[in-house]
C-alpha cells in the first residue's frame, strides 16, 4: 500500500474512531441537559473551529497565489448553509432524543442506515440503483427488526427517533452533495453549523429548560462532541478522501457503528442481546455491500 493511501486510510479509521465513540459523550450528555441544548452548545463549538480552519485555509491558498475561496456565490453559500443546517439540525436533535433511552451501540448500527438510504433516495434524483443495494435493503430491514421490533411488536421510542434520524440524515446528504459543487465544502460545513446553532438554540429557548448545572456536567461531552466529532472528525474525513479511493474510505467510515457498539460496552457498560448483535452484523453487511464499486461502472 502507498504510503498516501495508508495515511488517508489512518484518518478514515480514526474519524470512525471519533465519531463511534461520540455516540458514548451523546449519551453521556442526555443525562445533564435537553437535546436542543446540547446540539446549541456543540454545534457552536463546530462553527468556531470551522470559521478559523477556513481563515487558516484561505490564508494557504493566498500564499500560493490561489483564490482565496472556491466558492463563487455567497447567495449559494447561505441558502446551502440553511437547507443542510435545518435538516442537520433536526437529524441531530433526534439522535440526541433517541439516545435518552436506547444505547450508543444500537444508535450506531441504526443511525448506519443512512449509508443505505441515499442510493434509494437517489431514485428521485434519476439515478440507478445497483443491484447490490437492494440486497442490502433487506439486510438492513432484517437487521432494523432484530435491533429494534420487540417480542411484542413494538418499537421502543428511542429506537423510532434514530430510526426518524437516518431518514433526515440521508436529505442532508443529498443536500450537500448538491450544494458542495458550487461552494467551498469546508465553508459550508461552517455555514451549516451556524444554522444549527440558531435552530438549536431558538428551539431551546423556547421548549426547554437547560441549567448552567447541567451544562457544566455535561461540559466534557459537549466539547468531545463538538470539537472532536464535528470539528476534527470533519477535517480528517476530508483528508482522507484526498487522493484516496472513495470506495475503501467509505468503508472505513462505516467502522463507526462499530466503534459506538465497542465503545458503549467498554465505557458504559451496555450490553446487548444474541438477537440485537445479530441484528448489528446484518446492519454492517448492508453498509458494506451498499458501498461495493458498482461492476457495471468497472
Amino acid at each position: 500500500m502507498k504510503q498516501g493511501s495508508l495515511r488517508s486510510s489512518a484518518y478514515a479509521v480514526l474519524t470512525a474512531l471519533i465519531w463511534g465513540t461520540a455516540f458514548v459523550a451523546q449519551s453521556v450528555g442526555a443525562e445533564h441537559v435537553p437535546p436542543l441544548a446540547f446540539n446549541a452548545a456543540r454545534s457552536v463549538i463546530a462553527f468556531v473551529f470551522l470559521l478559523v480552519l477556513c481563515a487558516v485555509m484561505r490564508s494557504g491558498r493566498r500564499r500560493k497565489g490561489q483564490a482565496a475561496s472556491v466558492t463563487r456565490s455567497r447567495k449559494d453559500l447561505l441558502l446551502g448553509g440553511f437547507w443542510c443546517g435545518l435538516t442537520l439540525g433536526l437529524a441531530s436533535f433526534l439522535q440526541q432524543k433517541g439516545l435518552d433511552t436506547t444505547s450508543p451501540g444500537k444508535a450506531g448500527f441504526i443511525t448506519a442506515l443512512y449509508i443505505v438510504l441515499v442510493p434509494i433516495f437517489g431514485i428521485f434524483l434519476k439515478k440507478r440503483v445497483p443491484k447490490a443495494v437492494w440486497v442490502s435493503v433487506l439486510l438492513a430491514v432484517t437487521g432494523l427488526y432484530c435491533l429494534c421490533i420487540t417480542e411484542s411488536f413494538t418499537i421502543a421510542p428511542g429506537d423510532l427517533c434514530v430510526m426518524l434520524c437516518a431518514f433526515v440524515f440521508t436529505a442532508q446528504i443529498l443536500l450537500v452533495d448538491h450544494f458542495v459543487t458550487v461552494v467551498d465544502g469546508v465553508e459550508l460545513s461552517c455555514c451549516q453549523f451556524f444554522f444549527v446553532t440558531a435552530f438549536s438554540l431558538i428551539g431551546s429557548l423556547l421548549f426547554e429548560h437547560p441549567t448552567w448545572a447541567g451544562l457544566t456536567m455535561a461540559a466534557g461531552a459537549i466539547l468531545y462532541a463538538g470539537l472532536l466529532s464535528s470539528g476534527v472528525g470533519y477535517t480528517l474525513q476530508i483528508l482522507a478522501q484526498k487522493g484516496s479511493n472513495p470506495t475503501v474510505i467509505s468503508l472505513l467510515l462505516s467502522l463507526e457503528s462499530v466503534f459506538a457498539t465497542i465503545s458503549g460496552a467498554a465505557i458504559l457498560g451496555d450490553r446487548l442481546s444474541g438477537r440485537e448483535y445479530f441484528g448489528c452484523a446484518l446492519m454492517l453487511a448492508a453498509v458494506v455491500l451498499a458501498q461495493l464499486p458498482d461492476r457495471k461502472k468497472a
